[in-house]
């Protein structure tokens, strides 16, 4: 499944054609006659026209997955008519199949804490499931968004326990896509095994090293992001469904409470559990700012490896030109011939905008107040943005980059041959004050080590290819 929504639409609240009338605490509304939405989704389609961007996809689909658990806990309870409740249910699936399109529709930004989120699917879902009950929609005679659709509920819990079940399930996505990042360097740390490169402290040259080496580097970094990325997955797990307002589970029976997080367990297949604290669930969001970190990590990580790859493949011509990445475009309208790294770029991209929003997602979790944070729609969005862009930009370094990187070993060894610095692996046998000698020489005279280190007759010629072999070069320490 992408990462990204890229059938995104922005909504028009325009009301051509027909209408209905729709009353709420204000007063009278008109909506569309054939709109699946109501009234209060009317308004947050007015009031914010923020960011022109609906509620991230995973976050919706986990709104709806809530209220079908909550569907099924109040008719497993005795406190939704049968009837209703299946109605319920078969618009959940229909909407969850895609076949309710206004579910999800308001802006990602919004004021009330996410209320506006939460009614649009409590009004998308009652419509239906008034229209399945033999009504037409509207009426909310037979279902009703409040009093059947979110009964025992409040957006209270069940907007931050969607932001987590959406959170959960993009970070399952991502810890596959950096498995294959994983795997790919490890295929390229194989491949390259037997090239001998010049390794580079501070962007000067150090000592030789194998290019297999560096990728194995890459390779470990990348294992340690999918393993952090896995196992944050436990900060999110303890949902606050059930709280209501505000932790304290008002107007809910303590039957639907006990039952209700159970039920969603079984309709996501996440390992879920009820807070033991519904206070501190509902007003604190510190747990969202500690995955964050994570995946601000992992972003690190990929702008580091995406930039080396740049720098390595950098030329070709007049570059290191080490290695040669896939060429995936033209790169230039002026110069003929240019092809840039433009998958590293993206992927760079990506990174600084996941480490930015991790700055936006702590502004918004410490900006809650009392009992309730009004800044989780933003908090949510940030987090998401940060697991899609993760996961689509390790899905594409993999597919469009790291697969296709080939090396270039005469290149390679020209640098190392070339470098004086190459001398430092053969300390250890002629000794450093020789060393010294032998790199002067080559500054000066613009030999290769190789040659002035026969010239003066330190090594022969064996010794010398034995001492610079991939194997000498990546073996710990040395041997006797």
């Amino acid at each position: 499944m992408s990462f990204v929504d890229a059938t995104y639409q922005p909504h028009t609240p325009e009301c051509p054609g027909e209408v209905r009338v729709e009353r709420d605490l204000l007063g009278e509304k008109a909506v569309p006659a054939s709109a699946a939405y109501g009234i209060h989704t009317a308004r947050a389609l007015e009031n914010f026209p923020l960011s022109g961007r609906h509620l991230h996809p995973e976050l919706t689909r986990a709104l709806l997955m809530v209220k079908r658990s909550c569907a099924r806990a109040n008719m497993e309870t005795g406190h939704l008519p049968p009837h209703v409740g299946e109605a319920v249910l078969a618009a959940c699936d229909e909407a969850l199949d895609g076949l309710l399109p206004d579910a999800g529709i308001t802006d990602a930004l919004q004021g009330g804490a996410g209320t506006s989120a939460n009614m649009n699917v409590n009004e998308v879902l009652a419509n239906r499931a008034e229209e399945i009950l033999g009504g037409r929609p509207g009426e909310y005679a037979r279902a009703h968004p409040i009093h059947h659709v979110n009964l025992h509920q409040s957006t209270n819990d069940v907007f931050p326990t969607a932001i987590k079940v959406a959170a959960i399930t993009l970070l399952r996505r991502l810890e596959k896509s950096l498995a294959a990042l994983q795997t790919a360097f490890q295929d390229k740390e194989r491949e390259f095994a037997g090239v001998v490169k010049m390794g580079r402290t501070q962007l000067q040259d150090a000592c030789p090293i194998t290019l297999g080496a560096g990728f194995s580097a890459y390779a470990e970094a990348v294992s340690r992001d999918r393993w952090r990325v896995f196992k944050c997955e436990e900060r999110l797990r303890v949902v606050n469904l059930g709280g209501t307002a505000v932790g304290t589970g008002i107007t809910a029976p303590r039957e639907y409470i006990f039952l209700v997080v159970e039920k969603l367990r079984e309709d996501t297949g996440l390992g879920l559990s009820r807070a033991e604290n519904l206070v501190d669930a509902t007003q604190n969001a510190d747990c969202f700012v500690e995955v964050s970190g994570i995946l601000k990590a992992v972003a690190v990580n990929l702008f580091k490896i995406s930039s080396d790859l740049r720098l390595l493949a950098s030329g070709p011509r007049a570059g290191l030109g080490e290695i040669a990445l896939p060429e995936v475009q033209a790169g230039s309208s002026i110069i003929p011939g240019k092809v840039n790294p433009v998958i590293c770029e993206a992927v760079g991209q990506a990174a600084l905008r996941v480490m930015a929003l991790d700055g936006l997602i702590a502004s918004a979790a410490m900006s809650g107040q009392l009992e309730l944070n009004a800044f989780l729609p933003l908090l949510a969005d940030a987090l998401l943005e940060s697991l899609s862009l993760l996961g689509a930009a390790c899905e594409l370094f993999h597919t469009r980059c790291v697969e296709g990187i080939m090396a270039d070993a005469a290149a390679c060894e020209e640098h190392v041959h070339r470098s004086w610095a190459t001398v430092v692996a053969l300390v250890p046998a002629i000794g450093y004050e020789a060393a010294v000698e032998v790199a002067r020489q080559v500054r000066e005279t613009g030999i290769t080590v190789p040659q002035a280190v026969l010239e003066q007759g330190l090594l022969t010629a064996p010794e010398l290819r034995r001492l610079l072999s991939a194997e000498a070069m990546t073996v710990l320490g040395q041997g006797r």
